[in-house]
Formats: structure tokens, sequence, C-alpha cells
């Protein structure tokens, strides 16, 4: 372990009690636009000497239009080599000074993302290595071929996958044409005809100042972090006007898809396109859900498939909200022979609960759960950066954190009846199933 790790790995050990300082007193966003017109949302945590960073930008795959799996390429792509470090060096370069680079992309959105120890000795040259990365991707040829093959190999290994299978096809049927019905590692074809010119357009058009969500959360005051942020976006390209993601316009009947594959056990999905980030209805239907399948054992969908009748390991529901109407999914796995059975049970339940909602005890009990739990939600500088990120992106209220609590207390069995009743229609439920079917079982 190098000399730098040791030293986040003694300040990671004072975390508990920085968790105890945080369940006092939700801290303060503070927001503003930096010079190049990123939103920049900071959050000052002088308890430890750490600064935490995450870059977002409007670039998910559903910005990838007809060349699906561009935006995951494109992201995966900036830490592979920039004109003047190659992939090792990069990594060489954090190493060197304890600071820690991650990225990903999803659907929504891309990140860049990076911890550091906040002494200017060990945070200069990890901010010199983070914005060449983000400001100066090479895109080699030989580097784009190789991570086409890896993706290539991955997408051939999903193919493999119940796992994979499933949540393609269920995605594919709830949003048809709609920009998130494609996976985000894409397709074998359109991985296989992707060019360089393809990434470098896709980066100049997506990875702008003012296409940029800047959140901070560390070891600085608010002078110090507006000298960052505007540090962080001074190379990158100034502006672009990015289109808005599409409404979804969900209006299919109830059905059900199968699809045949060898697997020991039949793969379910069930839901329906529900609601994007910030809709009134988003907290009751997060309690709710902590009632129906989000919170293991006791949670409706579990006693009903899983204690009562051991029709499955475990089953589980959730909302997945995005800037556009992001699904409501219900899943579980289950032996070839118990396929209709489970279902029946899955659908049964589901149906009870969207007509009857909670009970005054399930629903007491599930408040406690969330607000007891909700200083571990931001415990740490990474979890809290979790949602500065979040709130900065969807737009969500600064006091979203200071709220959080007192909205979900605030819940009645009537507004989780109501929202659900809203938000899933029992006649429009799709249910994707991959396995064998029963007769070949």
């Amino acid at each position: 372990m190098t000399p730098t790790k040791k030293i986040i790995s003694a300040f990671s050990a004072s975390i508990f009690i920085f968790s105890t300082q945080l369940a006092q007193a939700t801290p303060e966003i503070q927001h503003w636009k930096n010079e190049h017109g990123s939103k920049v949302f900071f959050v000052a945590a002088p308890e430890l000497p750490m600064i935490d960073i995450r870059i977002t930008f409007d670039a998910g795959s559903a910005r990838d239009h007809d060349i699906h799996g561009l935006a995951l390429m494109t992201n995966g792509l900036l830490s592979e080599g920039t004109s003047k470090l190659d992939a090792d060096a990069i990594a060489e370069s954090f190493e060197n000074v304890g600071a820690n680079f991650s990225n990903s992309a999803d659907r929504d959105s891309a990140t860049v993302n990076l911890r550091s120890l906040s002494d200017k000795k060990w945070l200069e040259p990890a901010l010199a290595t983070f914005i060449a990365v983000l400001s100066d991707p090479s895109f080699a040829e030989t580097v784009i071929e190789r991570e086409r093959q890896r993706a290539l190999i991955a997408l051939r290994g999903q193919k493999q996958s119940p796992q994979s299978i499933i949540s393609n096809a269920f995605y594919k049927n709830l949003y048809a044409d709609h920009s998130y019905a494609a996976p985000t590692l894409g397709y074998e074809k359109s991985m296989s005809t992707m060019t360089r010119r393809d990434i470098q357009t896709f980066y100049q058009r997506h990875y702008v100042a003012s296409n940029a969500t800047i959140a901070i959360v560390g070891d600085l005051d608010r002078k110090g972090a507006e000298a960052l942020a505007n540090t962080l976006t001074a190379k990158l390209g100034k502006k672009e006007k990015i289109a808005t993601i599409e409404t979804v316009n969900y209006t299919a009947e109830k059905k059900r898809v199968h699809i045949e594959h060898p697997s020991t056990q039949t793969h379910i999905m069930v839901g329906m396109p529900s609601h994007a980030r910030g809709d009134d209805d988003h907290f009751a239907l997060f309690l709710g859900n902590h009632i129906f399948g989000g919170s293991g054992f006791g949670s409706h969908i579990t006693k009903a498939i899983r204690e009562d009748r051991g029709l499955a390991y475990s089953a589980y529901s959730y909302f997945a909200p995005m800037r556009a109407q992001g699904p409501f999914v219900v899943g579980l796995q289950t032996s070839t022979a118990q396929t209709d059975e489970a279902l029946q049970v899955l659908n049964d339940t589901l149906t009870a609960f969207v007509n009857n909602g909670p009970n005054d005890h399930e629903l007491a009990a599930a408040k406690r759960d969330i607000i007891n739990g909700f200083p571990l939600r931001i415990a740490s500088n990474s979890s809290l950066l979790n949602y500065v990120s979040l709130i900065g992106f969807y737009d969500l209220p600064l006091d979203y954190l200071n709220e959080f609590t007192d909205k979900v207390d605030n819940i009645t069995k009537k507004q989780v009846r109501d929202a659900f009743a809203r938000h899933i229609k029992l006649d429009q439920l799709i249910t994707v199933t991959v396995g064998q079917s029963a007769d070949e079982g």
C-alpha cells in the first residue's frame, strides 16, 4: 500500500464520527453557475481532508440515436488515453497521489468522478490528470478497436445470461421506439460499425461546459469551490443546446412475452413506465414500494412469494425514475414448473396492493425504517455526493435532503394508494419471462 493510500485509509476510519455529525444536521447545498455556464452544487465538509468531485453530463445512452452503445463507449474511452498519456500512465498518475478516478454512463447521464486528498500537494496533480482525461481524450484508433472487441465479447456474453436477456427485452417492450428502449451497451451491429468520427462527434457535442453539472463535497470553502469549479471546465467546449428527452407515450395493453432459454429457472420481470424524477407522487411511491417489495423480508411480495409459498428465493420491486418516465419493476426467479403459479401470486399481490394500499401498522413501520436509516444515506462524502449530484442533474429542490424525512413522515395511506393507482395500470402491465417452457422443463 502506498503512503498516500495509508493516509486515505486512516481518514476513512474516522467516517463513523463524521456519520454521527451528519445525523444531527443535514448539510447545506450551495448552488451557482461557474464562469463557463456549468451548474455547480457544493457542500462544505471540512471534517475530513478529502474532496469528492462528480461531473455529470447529459450524455447517456438516450443520446445514442441510431448508434447504440456510443455514449458508453465515449465515456469509457476517456481514461484510455490523452494526447500525452496512455491508460497505464493515467492510472499511475492517480495512484501516485492517492487519488481515485472512476467514470460511468447510464441511460440519462455520463459521469466522471475524482476523490483526492485536499492538500494541494496531492490535489493539484490529481486535478491536472483529471482535467486532461476530461478535456483531451485521444480516442486512438488502436484503443477504440480494442474496446470495441471487449464490448462485442460482452454483448455475445449477454446472449447467454438470462438476466441480461430479460432486462433488454423488458426495456424494449416497455419503451418501444423511445430512446430508453435500447440497452446502454448497444447491439453487435452498432458496435461493429461505430467509427472514431462518431465518438469524436458525440464527445464534442455533449462533453461541453454548458452541459455539465458539477457536484463538489469536501474540505474547502465557497471561494475555493468556485475556483475549483471554474478550473474543471475551463478547457471544455462552451455551448451546445441539448434537446430534452422525449416524454414516454405509453399506451400498451397488458401482455406477456416469453423468451426461450435453457436456464434452470425462469426469470420474471413485470412492470410499466411509471414516473420521472421530480414527480409529485415520488415520495408516496417510494414509501409504498418499501412496503410492497423494496424492503426484503416483511415486504408484501417477499412474504407472498417466498415465505408463504416457497416459490422463489427472493422477490423484489423498485421504481427507477429518470428524466422521462422510468420503470416500475417487479422481479423474481422461480422453477419452470412453478412459473405460472408464481406469476399468479405476483399479480394477485400487486393487484391487492394497488387497490387497497398498506395498513396503518405497515405504513408506520416503513416510515420508521426509512427515517431512522436516512442519516446513513448521507453518512460519507461519497454517499452525500451521490445525492448532491442527483439533485443538481435532475433539477430537484435544494432542500431535497432537508425535507426528505418530513415528506416521508407526512405521507398518508390514501396518498400511497392513490399514487399507485395513478402510476400502476394493472391492465397495461408488461410481463417478460426467460426460461424453458413448462412442457420442456
